[in-house]
């Protein structure tokens, strides 16, 4: 790998951010980071690098946001980067309910802020946006492939349907060598805590330890499709160093209920009875509901060669063991 090889990720303090700069600097990149700003830090994620020894690692993080256009061309004509990633969204779907005004703003018009910046600076780069699952919200066929036509039920949905095709359009265009990842569901350690994977693995360790008797969650009827995040992150790289810019589902090809992993989970810690643990809030269920989602990777597979590794009982299981470790608990 080129040492001088540099890359722009939006997002990266998040779940897939981190794991990305962890594959990206293990590949020699100079990687670069867009910070937003806040009172209080929220760069735990990259804490595997000490921030002393950022620069030493080939790490830089710049303050800016995916709201402001200037800031943005003014950091991809400084930074020059060979490959951008767009990770950076107002992510939580029932939140985007919420806040659909905002998750608009930043989901939707910031990949096309983003795009406009590489439009308007000429700088030579690929261009990975990071589509969802949820765009196929009231699904049309099962499984879901990547001319599976778009319904979405969400505001963080819609938002990401604009993204999509507005990827697709700078793409034909302008001859930006831009890539849409449609990625399933993805977990991890580093999921977020208000996500309901990582809301009942790190319910579950605390109830272990002790410092919690409920779980309120909303619909445990969604069917999902569910993978291990940094094995998902290695599908973004593996698109951006094709000669031809493409669109790609990202998905195991299984789909389990939210039951289904809450009873993988409190098995695994020897709770048999996890219904006198678990209530139902309606506040946890959205508006308008995403019932079934299951992706088929065939393309993926075929012209990129990935495939996820993790089963869907080893990633609930890496998930509780980290949660547990935090608060010094075990499992068998």
């Amino acid at each position: 790998m080129d040492k001088s090889k540099k890359a722009l990720i939006t997002g990266i303090t998040g779940q897939d951010g981190s794991y990305l700069a962890e594959l990206l600097l293990s590949k020699g990149y100079e990687v670069h980071g867009l910070l937003r700003r806040s009172s209080s830090f929220h760069t735990d994620r990259i804490g595997f690098i000490n921030p002393q020894e950022q620069q030493k690692a080939n790490l830089f993080l710049h303050y800016g946001d995916l709201a402001d256009s200037s800031n943005l061309a003014r950091l991809i004509e400084r930074i020059n980067p060979d490959e951008i990633y767009n990770l950076g969204a107002q992510s939580h779907v029932r939140i985007s309910f919420d806040v659909p005004l905002y998750t608009a703003d930043v989901t939707g018009l910031g990949t096309l802020r983003l795009l406009e910046a590489i439009r308007e600076t000429r700088v030579k780069t690929k261009f990975y946006q990071a589509s969802s699952s949820e765009m196929f919200g009231k699904v049309t066929e099962v499984p879901q492939n990547e001319s599976t036509p778009f319904y979405p039920r969400s505001p963080y949905g819609v938002a990401k349907v604009f993204s999509y095709w507005t990827t697709v359009n700078y793409r034909e265009a302008y001859g930006i060598h831009a890539s849409n990842g449609i990625l399933f569901n993805h977990e991890s350690p580093r999921r977020g805590e208000n996500f309901v994977t990582r809301k009942i693995t790190i319910s579950v360790a605390e109830i272990l330890a002790g410092k919690r008797d409920k779980i309120y969650l909303g619909n445990l009827e969604a069917k999902r499709d569910w993978g291990y995040a940094p094995e998902y992150v290695e599908a973004m790289w593996l698109m951006l160093q094709q000669n031809e810019p493409d669109d790609y589902v990202i998905a195991t090809g299984e789909t389990h209920t939210v039951k289904e992993f809450l009873e993988e989970v409190f098995k695994m810690a020897g709770i048999d009875d996890w219904k006198k643990y678990v209530e139902i809030d309606d506040r946890y269920k959205r508006p308008t509901e995403v019932d079934l989602l299951i992706g088929d990777s065939g393309k993926v597979k075929e012209k990129l060669g990935w495939l996820p590794k993790t089963s869907f009982k080893d990633l609930a299981r890496i998930m509780l063991e980290a949660d547990c470790k935090k608060l010094g608990v075990k499992i068998s």
